[in-house]
């Protein structure tokens, strides 16, 4: 999966599902996507938060990519986390987390999200492995498929799985030429605690740590269809 920033539910469904949970962070970045931008709730509506970027295009790749050099957009986006959630239950538990992982000091957009998505792992008391393609296999030259068979290969995997949005791009057969089981995930995204008037589902899991003690958050982690 590409690093996103402070993403939703589905995306620490399928990191609970397995061992190893690849960063693709070597790829092209893409505009308008959740990489450097989520959604919280703020009065009812959705609100997005975006980290600024210095340079972003189509054409870089994600590590290679410089945060803003206005530093003051950290402190707004935990003003607006603060602004969304202080009545929430379990705001005095969580917000730290989030201060910490949105005030994170890095200054490449792949090790700012590789630090929240480590923190972010850790909270929820995971055990999974994450790894960013950029510092690990030297295998950009693969393409497609065959870039994510000669990973699950170097692992020694048995089984890849990806999001249910990903099913159009995978041949079960090249797996399994492989040795390897393909299984999709599509995630769970019931209606949680909440604070606002209506439950909006795919808000960022900011959402969901704040208005959830542990044992309903590890209850939603492990929801999800694998197929």
């Amino acid at each position: 999966m590409q690093p996103y920033f402070l993403p939703y539910l589905g995306y620490f469904q399928l990191m609970s599902k397995v061992d190893a949970f690849v960063l693709y962070d070597d790829v092209n970045f893409i505009n308008r996507g959740w990489i450097n931008r989520n959604r919280i709730d703020i009065d009812g509506a959705a609100h997005m938060l975006t980290v600024p970027l210095r340079q972003a295009s189509q054409n870089r790749r994600i590590c290679d990519i410089a945060l803003g050099n206005d530093t003051a957009w950290r402190g707004r986006i935990v003003k607006s986390i603060r602004q969304a959630y202080a009545r929430a239950s379990q705001f005095e538990r969580v917000f730290p987390l989030i201060e910490r992982v949105v005030q994170h000091p890095a200054e490449n957009l792949a090790d700012y999200l590789l630090h929240s998505l480590n923190c972010l792992r850790d909270h929820l008391g995971l055990k999974t492995e994450i790894i960013a393609t950029s510092r690990q296999y030297g295998n950009a030259d693969l393409r497609a498929q065959a870039r994510i068979i000669d990973i699950c290969l170097r692992e020694k995997a048995d089984l890849y799985v990806n999001s249910i949005g990903g099913i159009e791009l995978y041949d079960r057969a090249r797996f399994e030429e492989n040795g390897l089981r393909l299984e999709f995930l599509t995630p769970s995204l019931q209606p949680h605690a909440h604070g606002g008037a209506g439950f909006m589902p795919g808000l960022s899991m900011v959402d969901v740590l704040m208005h959830n003690d542990a044992a309903s958050i590890d209850a939603q982690l492990q929801g999800g269809v694998l197929s």
